[in-house]
C-alpha cells in the first residue's frame, strides 16, 4: 500500500512539473519584445509598416521636419516671428527643441526601426520577392532619415547595426562625417533601386510604398549633393527612360496638391496621410504616443495657411517669389497657374480664365474663386499681426473641402517628397554642368514649362553654363517647387552661403515687411523692413545639435552651427560655386 501511495505521489509531482512547464512556455502576445518578434514574414511586414509610421511624426514630415527646410530657404519667411525665428534667421543657439532636437529625435526613430528589420530579414525564410520588398523599403526609409539628418545637422552618428543599441560602449555613438553618411546612403539606395519593383510592376502593392523609382530619385539627390553630376545624370536619364517605372507630368499642376489626386503619374514618393474626415481623434505628435485613436493627418497646413482663416500663420511666401511669378505670363497672356497653387493671392485674372487645362480652380469652375468656402476680394494675410502672403501648397486653400482650418494633425493631403518635374530639372542641371548650355538641357526645362503653357526657352538665350544655371536655380526651380521642402537643401549643395555675392542675393530674395498686410510689392533694402539672411551666423546653414543631446552623449561633438565654424573653405576646395549672373 505504501508503494502504491509513493508511486501515486511521484506521478502527481511529475504531472505538476509538466503542467508548470507548459504554463511557462505560454507567450504573452501583449508583451512582445525585439527578441521574440520579427521571426516570420508576417511580423516583418508589420515591422515595415511601423517604419513608415515614423516618417509621419512632427520631427519627420508631419510638421517641423517638413517645414523647417522651407523656412531655411529664401522664398519663405517666419511671419509669426516666433517658433521658427531662429531657423529663419539661421542663428539658433542650440537650445531650442523645435529644430535642434525634434528632427534629430524622430529621424533616429526611423533609423532604429529600419535597423531592426534589417537585422532580422536575412534570417527569415522568404520568397525572393518578399525579401526584396522588405529589404528595399527599409534601406530606402533609413536613407530618407539620414538624408534629413545629414542635410539638417551635417555630421551625425551613422548607426547601421541594431545590436549596437544593446551595448553601452556602442550605444553612445560618435559623429560621422557627412561624406561617410552619404557614402552609406548611396550604397543603400543603389541596392534598393536594384531590388525593389517599379510601381508598374508592383501594381496595387506599390500604391503609397517605396519603389525602385523612389530609390533612384533619392540616389540622384544624394549624388548631386556632392556634385557627382555624371553619376546622377545616368540615374536621372534611366528614370526618364522608364527603367524604374513610367513617370510623366500631370496635365494639371494642381493635381500634385490635391487629396483626390494622390500617388499620381508624377509622384516618385510621397508621405501618406488619411483624407479629411477620416482617422482618429488623438493627436500623436511624438514617438512616445501610441494611441489607437491617433489622427492620421499632418500640421503643415497649420504652419502654411492664413491665420485669418484659422491657422497658426507661422510661415509666409516671400514677395520675391510672388513677383517672380508675375514677371512671365503664359502664351495666352494668363498668369502662371503655379502662382495660384503656391501662394494664396487674389488676382482679378483668376475670375476670367476659361477652358484651359493649365488653369486650376476649385471644382474646375473658374467662377468659384473661393478659399475655404469664403469668397475673397483681396489677398488674406498669413499672420494677422505681422502680415505676409499665405502659402497654398499642401493646404486646402484651393480645394474647397471645408469651411475653416482645424489646427493640428488633421490635413490629409499627401506630401509629395519627390516629383517627376524634379527629375527633369535635375537632368537639365546635370547636362548643363557636364556639357554647358545645350538643347538637351533646354528640352528638359521646356517640358516642365509646357505643362503650364509658358513660352519655350531657346539655347541661344543662355551664353554660358553660369547663365543657364542661374535660370534653373533662381527662376525654374523656385517657381516649380516654391514653398516646398527642398529649397534650403538646394542652397546648401550650390554653396550659396559661401560666396559674398550669393549671400547678398539671398538677402535680397528674403526681404519682407512686417506691416500687417499681405505685401506683394517688389522690395529693396530701402523699402523692406527686414531680411532673415541679414542675421545669418557662420556655420548656421546647418542647424545645431541640441545641447542636451551633446550633454547626454560623451562621444558626440557639436557641428559647424554649434561652433560657429565657416564651412566655406572646405566647400570651395571641392566644389564649384556659380557666380551671380544678371538675367534679362
Amino acid at each position: 500500500m505504501k508503494s502504491i501511495n509513493i508511486i501515486l505521489t511521484m506521478l502527481a509531482i511529475i504531472a505538476g512539473i509538466t503542467a508548470c512547464d507548459d504554463e511557462l512556455d505560454v507567450t504573452n502576445p501583449n508583451n512582445q519584445t525585439t527578441y521574440d518578434f520579427g521571426d516570420s514574414e508576417s511580423e516583418l511586414q508589420e515591422a515595415v509598416i511601423a517604419c513608415y509610421n515614423r516618417i509621419r511624426l512632427e520631427g519627420t514630415f508631419a510638421r517641423v521636419g517638413y517645414t523647417m527646410d522651407a523656412v531655411r530657404g529664401d522664398e519663405v519667411w517666419n511671419s509669426s516671428q516666433q517658433w521658427y525665428i531662429n531657423y529663419d534667421n539661421l542663428n539658433s543657439p542650440g537650445t531650442n527643441e523645435v529644430g535642434d532636437e525634434w528632427i534629430w529625435r524622430d529621424n533616429y526613430h526611423v533609423v532604429n526601426r529600419t535597423n531592426f528589420v534589417l537585422s532580422k530579414v536575412d534570417d527569415v525564410e522568404l520568397s525572393e520577392d518578399s525579401y526584396n520588398q522588405i529589404k528595399g523599403q527599409t534601406l530606402f526609409l533609413r536613407s530618407l532619415a539620414y538624408y534629413n539628418l545629414v542635410t539638417y545637422y551635417q555630421t551625425v552618428p551613422l548607426i547601421t547595426d541594431y545590436a549596437s543599441y544593446s551595448d553601452i560602449n556602442t550605444m553612445y555613438a560618435s559623429n560621422n562625417t557627412q561624406d561617410e553618411v552619404l557614402d552609406q546612403m548611396e550604397a543603400d539606395l543603389t541596392t534598393a533601386m536594384q531590388i525593389l519593383p517599379s510601381r508598374d510592376e508592383g501594381g496595387e502593392w506599390a500604391q503609397g510604398r517605396v519603389t525602385s523609382g523612389a530609390a533612384a530619385g533619392y540616389l540622384a539627390r544624394a549624388l548631386m549633393f556632392r556634385h557627382k553630376f555624371d553619376e546622377a545624370y545616368t540615374v536621372l536619364r534611366d528614370i526618364i527612360a522608364g527603367n524604374y517605372g513610367n513617370y510623366e507630368l500631370t496635365a494639371d499642376y494642381g493635381d500634385n496638391f490635391r487629396e483626390d489626386r494622390e500617388n499620381n503619374s508624377e509622384s516618385l514618393f510621397e508621405v501618406q496621410f488619411m483624407d479629411y474626415g477620416t482617422g482618429g481623434t488623438d493627436e500623436e505628435w511624438t514617438p512616445v504616443n501610441i494611441s489607437s485613436e491617433a489622427t492620421q493627418g499632418h500640421a503643415v497646413e497649420s504652419n502654411y495657411a492664413s491665420q485669418q482663416l484659422g491657422s497658426w500663420g507661422d510661415l509666409a511666401g516671400a514677395p520675391w517669389l510672388y513677383n517672380l511669378f508675375k514677371k512671365e505670363n503664359c502664351t495666352d497672356g494668363r498668369l502662371d497657374p503655379r502662382l495660384y497653387w503656391t501662394l494664396v493671392t487674389y488676382e482679378d485674372e483668376y475670375g476670367i480664365y476659361t477652358d484651359l487645362s493649365t488653369a486650376a480652380y476649385p471644382d474646375g469652375d473658374p467662377r468659384n474663386n473661393t478659399v475655404y468656402q469664403q469668397d475673397i476680394t483681396e489677398t488674406p494675410v498669413s499672420n494677422t499681426s505681422q502680415g505676409g502672403i499665405s502659402i497654398a501648397k499642401f493646404t486646402n486653400a484651393r480645394t474647397n473641402i471645408y469651411s475653416s482650418i482645424t489646427n493640428g494633425l488633421h490635413c490629409g493631403i499627401n506630401l509629395r517628397l519627390m516629383r517627376y518635374s524634379d527629375v527633369l530639372l535635375r537632368a537639365a542641371e546635370c547636362e548643363n554642368e557636364i556639357n554647358g548650355p545645350t538643347q538637351i538641357a533646354i528640352n528638359y526645362i521646356n517640358e516642365v514649362r509646357q505643362r503650364v503653357a509658358l513660352y519655350d526657352l531657346q539655347v541661344a538665350d543662355f551664353p554660358s553654363a553660369d547663365a543657364l544655371f542661374e535660370h534653373i536655380a533662381n527662376v525654374e526651380r523656385p517657381k516649380e517647387f516654391g514653398c516646398e521642402n527642398g529649397r534650403g537643401i538646394d542652397l546648401l549643395r550650390w554653396g550659396f552661403f559661401y560666396d559674398a555675392d550669393r549671400l547678398n542675393q539671398l538677402i535680397e530674395h528674403a526681404y519682407y515687411k512686417r506691416d500687417g498686410t499681405a505685401s506683394t510689392e517688389e522690395l529693396t533694402a530701402e523699402t523692406a523692413d527686414d531680411s532673415s539672411f541679414e542675421y545669418y551666423n557662420t556655420g548656421h546653414e546647418y542647424f545645431p545639435i541640441y545641447q542636451s543631446t551633446l550633454n547626454a552623449n560623451p562621444n558626440l561633438v557639436g557641428n559647424s552651427a554649434n561652433n560657429n565654424e565657416d564651412n566655406g573653405p572646405a566647400f570651395r576646395a571641392k566644389y564649384n560655386i556659380h557666380p551671380v549672373v544678371e538675367l534679362e
